[in-house]
């Protein structure tokens, strides 16, 4: 079973860049798509990207496509989220997720959220 825990947030001013960690543990990491989500105070958890097994298939919302970037090593267990152009808007907890699949970018599909790493973006 692979187990996920999140790293790298912090403050930064808007404009600024930020790049997250999602580290995990478990034989099998190379097998599944991971999910990045996120979750501002007093709304919903939303969904902002994916990547598949290998690496080579991304999607990422419209709200953040051109600003954030999702890459994996396989080598490390490790997929990133690369935050760049940060408004104050993208502040709100981070997740990432797993999904049982080599490939999805389906929502539901993904689960067993690691701890969080909070983001907050000053004006």
């Amino acid at each position: 079973q692979v187990q996920l825990s999140e790293s790298g947030g912090g403050l930064v001013q808007a404009g600024g860049s930020l790049r997250l960690s999602c580290s995990a543990s478990g034989r099998y990491f190379s097998n599944y798509a991971i999910g990045w989500f996120r979750q501002a105070p007093g709304k919903e958890r939303e969904f902002i990207g994916a990547i598949n097994y290998s690496g080579t298939r991304t999607w990422h919302t419209d709200s953040v496509k051109g600003r954030f970037a999702i890459s994996r090593d396989n080598g490390v267990n490790t997929v990133y989220l690369q935050m760049d152009s940060l408004k104050p808007e993208d502040t709100a907890v981070y997740y990432c997720g797993v999904s049982g699949l080599r490939e999805t970018f389906s929502q539901s599909a993904f689960g067993s959220w690691g701890q969080g790493t909070q983001v907050t973006v000053s004006s």
